[in-house]
């Protein structure tokens, strides 16, 4: 599965490790992450693609907040 705009994905390295995050955007062959509480939407962290593990989850709609974004990933965070 391609990694977009919207995709929900697992961290496969780093600190941040199997913790689900939303792409807020990709830029070559990096992805800027976040999930709404250690990673903002104001300042999302700047992943290699090589390290995110695709899910098949896509969120629709426009999630503009950083509570929006923790509802949305509920379900993978454990919440």
């Amino acid at each position: 599965m391609n990694i977009q705009k919207g995709s929900v994905v697992r961290a496969m390295a780093g600190r941040d490790k199997d913790g689900f995050f939303a792409v807020l955007g990709v830029e070559g062959s990096y992805a800027l992450i976040a999930d709404g509480k250690r990673r903002r939407i104001q300042t999302p962290k700047r992943k290699n693609l090589k390290h995110l593990a695709p899910t098949d989850t896509v969120l629709t709609g426009s999630i503009e907040t950083n509570p929006q974004l923790r509802k949305a990933l509920r379900d993978y965070n454990g919440g």
